[in-house]
């Protein structure tokens, strides 16, 4: 199994509107494809920026490149995404898992 994650930020006084945005972009279109196992949303507030991180979950490289195009290491953008103020990294993480659980929710004690 694969997980891709992205992550962009966005002022915070944008947050509310931008992850109602995410859930209608990103995660809607993700996990319509066939494939998917998952997507989960993390938003982490810093100052005056919202750091959002989504991460999905895919049974086959070409299950994510469904998604993601020939170069699934490029973040996908959508047309409206500057009317939000989003920096999106221009690049995203892949890597194997064993498991379709939320990675969010996970917290290693790294004493």
């Amino acid at each position: 199994m694969i997980s891709r994650t992205w992550h962009g930020i966005v002022p915070i006084q944008m947050r509310d509107s931008f992850e109602k945005y995410e859930h209608e972009t990103g995660v809607k279109d993700t996990v319509s494809i066939k494939g998917n196992k998952g997507a989960y949303l993390k938003i982490v507030e810093q100052g005056e920026y919202a750091h959002f991180f989504l991460c999905t979950k895919w049974d086959t490289m070409d299950s994510v490149m469904a998604y993601a195009g020939n170069d699934p290491t490029i973040a996908v953008t959508y047309p409206e995404d500057e009317k939000f103020g989003l920096v999106s990294d221009p690049i995203v993480v892949l890597q194997e898992v064993s498991d379709t659980e939320n990675p969010f929710l996970k917290y290693y004690d790294l004493k």
